[in-house]
């Protein structure tokens, strides 16, 4: 396995310089994160499909690109790879072609082939797409049988509209799937959030889908206002600095999902993700520091004693961190790298929902404000 990366920006491409040295002509795969603007104004598939004409290509929008240990905005970071024994093939589906995210989640895994088939990465439309029922159709039919990881599409942070493309122009309500064949391929995943919880747990007592309307049959816009005191007179944008921890019922560990939008008129928070009822919530806030050590052991749950440094990283972090991080924000890339001891090459971007099991051999879930890692190394 040998992986080389790439950074387009001012129509100009570069490689980085600890990139392997590949065949850019039998690379199998490619993976290319980037600004929603420069994917309207330009062909990037032509041009990724030009320079690696056998490579599956697959292009996704964010909301800040990961090249290597550097964090950019308004590029293109490029990840190309050529694989020793293992077959890449690729599946999609449009939201538009079902009647919900949950039934695109069952039809796009259910096109995949699943001898030797030993794991699925998957980059969705972040805006048209529910997140939650994504993933729930999705383990429905993976089963468990193999490792699903992925993310969300961004738009930086503006949360309009996103694109997502597979061996084609990217657009609006795509979600890929690129499925890797073979026993050759070690694939491993970790994922934390790093978020401090406060105040009592509260019952969700009235929710429809992704959208909150009471806790502890009081109106839980009005209660969350109450929780942040003066930072309320900023929201929506304050939100994305103040989480919620969801239990969801029969789970114990917590998901955290981020409250993308508030109606003052019905007192309600839409959320990227479903708060059902019955679930059990608490209140988070950022700690700079802890958000940093979050990305570490996120790192480190991808590593057994002994495992050789993975040959790529690829790292799906959450819009909300970089907002909260802003300057910072190389920080977590840096203590990422620090775990791989410097000798894995790192990519990813900026997502509005990160994909990745809680815990190892389990189904995968919708994260928000998390850094979610997965990695990849092949044997002889």
């Amino acid at each position: 396995m040998k992986t080389a990366l790439y950074s387009y920006s001012g129509k100009k491409l570069s490689q980085h310089p600890d990139s392997r040295v590949i065949n850019e002509n039998k690379a199998q795969l490619v993976l290319c994160f980037g600004a929603k603007a420069i994917f309207q104004a330009e062909d990037v598939f032509r041009l990724l499909k030009d320079k690696f004409p056998s490579a599956t290509i697959a292009t996704c929008s964010t909301s800040g690109e990961i090249y290597h240990t550097t964090v950019l905005d308004d590029t293109l970071s490029i990840t190309a790879v050529e694989f020793d024994a293992t077959v890449v093939r690729s599946h999609h589906v449009a939201i538009e072609d079902f009647a919900d995210s949950y039934e695109a989640g069952k039809a796009v895994i259910k096109k995949f082939d699943t001898k030797d088939l030993s794991y699925v990465l998957v980059l969705s439309d972040g805006s048209k797409v529910n997140g939650s029922e994504l993933v729930r159709g999705m383990n429905e039919t993976a089963q468990q049988r193999f490792l699903v990881t992925g993310g969300l599409a961004g738009d930086g942070s503006n949360f309009q509209s996103t694109l997502v493309g597979i061996n084609d122009k990217p657009k609006e309500g795509l979600i890929a799937g690129i499925g890797f064949y073979g026993k050759n391929l070690k694939v491993k995943h970790g994922s934390q959030g790093g978020w401090e919880m406060f105040g009592l747990e509260k019952l969700v007592t009235k929710s429809t889908s992704n959208v909150l309307f009471e806790m502890d049959n009081k109106n839980a816009l009005e209660m969350y206002k109450q929780y942040l005191g003066p930072e309320a007179e900023s929201l929506p944008g304050s939100a994305l600095l103040f989480p919620l921890a969801v239990k969801l019922p029969g789970v114990n560990e917590p998901i955290v999902r981020t409250i993308l939008s508030i109606d003052e008129a019905t007192g309600s928070m839409t959320f990227a993700g479903d708060i059902p009822v019955g679930s059990k919530v608490r209140f988070m806030k950022a700690n700079f520091d802890k958000l940093t050590d979050a990305a570490s052991d996120a790192a480190a749950q991808t590593q057994v004693n002994g495992d050789a440094a993975p040959g790529l990283a690829l790292l799906i972090s959450c819009v909300g961190r970089k907002l909260i991080l802003q300057s910072r924000i190389d920080e977590e890339i840096e203590a990422v790298d620090e775990v791989f001891d410097h000798k894995t090459l790192l990519t990813g971007f900026y997502s509005y929902g990160e994909i990745s099991p809680l815990i190892a051999g389990s189904g995968c879930q919708l994260h928000n404000q998390t850094m979610t890692i997965t990695t990849f190394y092949e044997t002889e």
